[in-house]
């Protein structure tokens, strides 16, 4: 294998600028100037769109950026000794010691592990000591060369004790665990404990295997037994189903999801980004301990839907409006299915049917067959039957709506309470917004009456009659005799408003509505947008299309952020790391099918300038659509649904204009919207002796 850092890959003591952009764009040129890189602005591209997911600033006066690239020949190490300190976002200030990685996208197992390898012995004091005392290139490389066939270093002996920055705990050397006897416990861990633990990052290169060290380094010296499971991307070592079985609590340093997850169901878990495990590997250690004899601990739930709604139940922490915000968002995920499929079967009953099919539906279905057909032939039989299915599915909108409120506050007991509550909202005419106090009202009642201390032999009745039973007096009887009259009313006011919505008014709501569909692509805000669409959907007809004009217009709002982003990945692929060019190719056929989640990788990567430029495309989307009365009968399936659109050509134009404006917004923010760096001069000040 080739050397991963030679001699013209090293700068010391050289200034690179004041911010992590001017360092890494620097280093990326020298990768690419040794022939190692292709292009420097691809590299620079993606090792920037990586530091800014995750400043990658560790304790010591450390940074290490490090990416995979397309643009990437042969994988390198470049290495940068600062003079001025450049902050990368470590919680003890500035880094001069800079290691930047580059790997192919294809890099073989090998290089890697020796890239992975490195990475970790830069936690190693005696290590970082030896970096900054090295007077040449020749020993930086030396130094480099002898950490990766695991030699001491050479400079270590020589440099003074004060000289050695404070870093995140000593990394020994070997496999990231470390076992311990009783009478080796130092810290806070009364006897033997033993944890286990699982590191992951994005990149799965440097901040994996650092947080595995640090982590098993401030475990020792606690006198604790951890275990950790390296999830990177030189391979990974499943844990020990047996290790697994004995530990008190288990720790997630992770940036990803953890792979296999179920392995570790119902052990109290400490859950953090990895960068935590490499800055605070001591309080994690000390919060597992504490979380390992707490019985209220956060547990890492078990796979199934009772499980999850228990563990969720369970979490300590979450205030009234988080849990009322997941309340609501687990009725709204429940109940899309039954609008989604039943919004396209009304759809298509109007297609083979016409719209007059809605007043003779009932008598088609019920009085005619294959050997029976009516007047219209079997066009209108089968518009019928699939009108028909349609609107049944649509009927359970509300009461779906209601039951998984409830379900999500008070588990299995709440369901039948809240289906109960939402079709009395529906009985008296409080539609959308009676299903949402219902199932509120539904849901707590249930979960109060859990909470009652009964008699042994009355427990098995609680959850199936006792339970169901009071809640559905409770929530169903305040809906008749209290809240539902005036909500209905509250409801028929909104419909007639929204219906009476013409020119300025009607785009002002285009505006908002786009904008909210645009601004947490898939999160709450969306979601209350969506909901408040499809609520109305059944309520629209030949002579009042409101509902369905908003409809249209959320639907194509919501499909341009990941056309946006595909876009924006074409006309200017190098402001985009190789995987978002990847995701970019996928957010095609996403944002044409109304998946707005297509955009959230590129707004996790970069929220401050993909969100804005998002809503303001899906504004001018929105005011259009409006503007013009585009309507839509199906509330999902994108441009998929075109028979159910009114007005196909303005929504198509009304998608474009927003997709072209908000691809040039983003290209335009990545360019020129550059955020910059707070002035070194206040860390510098500060006395050498604080």
């Amino acid at each position: 294998m080739t050397q991963l850092i030679t001699t013209e890959l090293v700068e010391l003591d050289q200034n690179l600028g004041t911010s992590p952009e001017d360092v890494i764009r620097h280093l990326a040129s020298k990768v690419a100037a040794t022939g190692r890189a292709s292009e420097v602005e691809g590299l620079f591209a993606d090792a920037f769109a990586r530091e800014q997911k995750t400043a990658t600033g560790i304790p010591g006066g450390i940074a290490i950026p490090h990416c995979r690239s397309a643009a990437v020949v042969e994988p390198t190490l470049a290495m940068a000794r600062l003079n001025p300190k450049v902050d990368f976002g470590a919680k003890d200030g500035p880094a001069d010691l800079i290691f930047f990685i580059a790997a192919p996208d294809g890099a073989d197992q090998e290089h890697l592990k020796l890239l992975s390898k490195l990475a970790r012995s830069l936690i190693k004091k005696d290590f970082t000591a030896a970096l900054r005392a090295a007077s040449t290139r020749e020993d930086i490389v030396d130094l480099v060369d002898g950490a990766l066939a695991d030699k001491p270093a050479a400079h270590a002996a020589a440099v003074p004790a004060d000289a050695v920055p404070a870093a995140a705990g000593a990394a020994a050397a070997g496999p990231a665990a470390v076992t311990l006897s009783k009478d080796s416990a130092t810290g806070p861990a009364a006897g033997p404990k033993r944890l286990v633990a699982v590191t992951a990052c994005p990149t799965g290169i440097a901040h994996t295997y650092m947080a595995a060290d640090s982590l098993v380094a401030a475990a020792q010296e606690m006198g604790v037994d951890l275990q950790v499971e390296t999830q990177g991307s030189s391979g990974a070592k499943p844990l020990d189903p047996a290790v697994i079985a004995a530990a008190d609590a288990v720790i997630f340093a992770v940036d990803v999801d953890v792979r296999g997850k179920e392995r570790f169901a119902g052990k109290p878990v400490i859950n953090a980004p990895v960068k935590r495990g490499i800055d605070e590997p001591a309080k994690m250690v000390q919060e597992a301990l504490a979380a390992a004899t707490d019985p209220h601990a956060r547990r890492v739930p078990h796979f199934g839907a009772e499980e999850q709604a228990e563990q969720a139940a369970a979490e300590k922490g979450e205030h009234i409006g988080q849990k009322l915000k997941r309340a609501l968002l687990t009725g709204v995920s429940y109940m899309i299915p039954f609008v989604a499929g039943g919004g396209l079967l009304i759809a298509l009953g109007f297609l083979l049917g016409g719209y007059n099919i809605t007043s003779v539906a009932d008598k088609v279905v019920l009085a005619n067959n294959f050997g029976n057909l009516p007047e219209g032939g079997l066009a209108i039989y089968l518009g019928a039957v699939l009108f028909k299915i349609g609107a049944l599915s649509m009927g359970f909108l509300v009461p779906a709506l209601a039951g998984y409120i409830a379900y999500a506050i008070a588990d299995r007991p709440g369901i039948a309470p809240g289906f109960v509550a939402g079709a009395v909202s529906g009985f008296m005419g409080a539609g959308f917004l009676g299903g949402i106090v219902g199932g509120l009202l539904a849901g707590y009642m249930a979960h109060l009456i859990g909470t009652w201390q009964v008699p042994r032999w009355l427990r098995g009745l609680m959850p199936v009659v006792i339970i169901p039973l009071l809640a559905s007096i409770f929530a169903s009887g305040l809906m008749f005799l209290l809240l539902g009259g005036p909500i209905a009313g509250l409801t028929t006011l909104l419909n007639n408003w929204l219906s009476g919505m013409t020119g300025a008014s009607a785009v002002v709501l285009g505006i908002i509505l786009g904008l909210m569909m645009c601004f947490d692509l898939g999160g709450p805000v969306n979601k209350v947008a969506y909901a408040f669409a499809v609520a109305g959907l059944s309520a629209g007809s030949a002579t009042n299309q409101a509902p369905w004009q908003i409809m249209a217009t959320v639907m194509a709002a919501g499909m341009v952020p990941p056309l946006a982003m595909a876009l924006a990945t074409v006309l200017d692929k190098k402001l985009f790391s190789l995987a978002e060019r990847e995701n970019g190719k996928a957010a095609w056929l996403l944002g044409a099918s109304f998946i707005s989640e297509g955009a959230i990788p590129f707004a996790a990567a970069d929220p401050l300038r993909v969100i804005p430029a998002s809503m303001v495309g899906g504004a001018l989307t929105g005011a259009l659509c409006m503007a013009t009365g585009v309507t839509s009968q199906a509330p999902h399936g994108g441009i998929f649904v075109f028979f159910a659109i009114g007005n196909l050509a303005m929504f198509v134009i009304a998608i474009l204009a927003g997709t072209v404006v908000s691809a040039l917004a983003v290209i335009a923010l990545k360019r020129w919207a550059v955020r910059q760096p707070e002035p070194a001069a206040t860390v510098e000040s500060v006395p050498a002796t604080v």
